[in-house]
């Protein structure tokens, strides 16, 4: 039995308060938590402006590259909220205030005691051909578009419309990861083996990411942390034990 082919994902996210450093991004980071147990592997991420040319050439292209895009961000009721109508223009597809979108906001803000206005209205607006995705935090709904699924871009709403895109997405080989910490330790000191232990085994990520903690009175520690990540289980085993024998030559020395 062939082993499951690599399947990759990229993510656009949109918005002028993330640029700015006004908004904290956290949508990268659990998409990406999301999609490993499917063993989907994000591979770009894109931060971009409320700019219409700007976000059809990031979904373009990204979605040319990869399995699937996710876009976060743009789907609000106020002026600058302008993803939908990127995307449909994006695949040259018409856009408009959709019947089932429609009815699902007017259900939902007939629940709320809230009045449908245009502003809210333009929620409903969805791009020809597109599949709704379910919104259980606040009834506006996300949709799909090819391989690319535009979700909100407040953190509590996107992770809420993930569940109901993952049926919808092809499983890969999921990556596992090990990890080795050596104390007292400089990336320097260990890259030439690093690098001959990556030449022989080509098929696993071996990464060295140095850390520092600082003990008080001036004094810090430091280290680094050696990790290995890949789908070969087998293969990852055997970079693990090369990694612990790395370090425990830098712990003996």
């Amino acid at each position: 039995m062939s082993a499951p082919k690599p399947v990759t994902a990229g993510i656009v996210v949109i918005g002028d308060e993330i640029l700015s450093g006004r908004t904290r991004d956290i949508n990268v980071q659990q998409i990406a938590e999301f999609l490993a147990p499917l063993g989907i592997s994000l591979t770009e991420v894109r931060i971009i402006s409320d700019h219409q040319p700007a976000i059809i050439e990031a979904v373009q292209a990204l979605s040319a590259r990869c399995d699937y895009v996710f876009t976060t961000g743009g789907l609000g009721p106020t002026h600058d909220d302008i993803t939908a109508d990127a995307i449909a223009a994006a695949f040259k597809r018409s856009i408009d205030v959709r019947d089932d979108a429609k009815a699902i906001l007017e259900h939902w803000y007939a629940n709320s005691d809230a009045a449908i206005t245009p502003a809210r209205m333009r929620m409903a607006r969805i791009p020809e051909g597109a599949v709704l995705i379910d919104n259980p935090v606040t009834g506006a709904p996300g949709f799909q578009v090819e391989n690319v699924f535009v979700l909100a871009g407040v953190p509590k709403i996107a992770r809420g419309m993930l569940e109901d895109v993952a049926d919808r997405l092809t499983r890969g080989a999921v990556t596992h990861s090990v990890s080795v910490r050596i104390d007292n330790a400089r990336e320097g000191d260990m890259a030439a083996a690093l690098g001959k232990l990556q030449s022989a085994h080509p098929t696993i990520s071996i990464g060295s990411y140095p850390w520092f903690e600082d003990l008080g009175g001036g004094k810090l520690n430091r280290g680094v942390a050696l990790v290995a990540r890949g789908t070969d289980t087998s293969e990852l085993a055997i970079v693990e034990m090369a990694l612990e024998r790395l370090g425990q030559s830098h712990r003996d020395a």
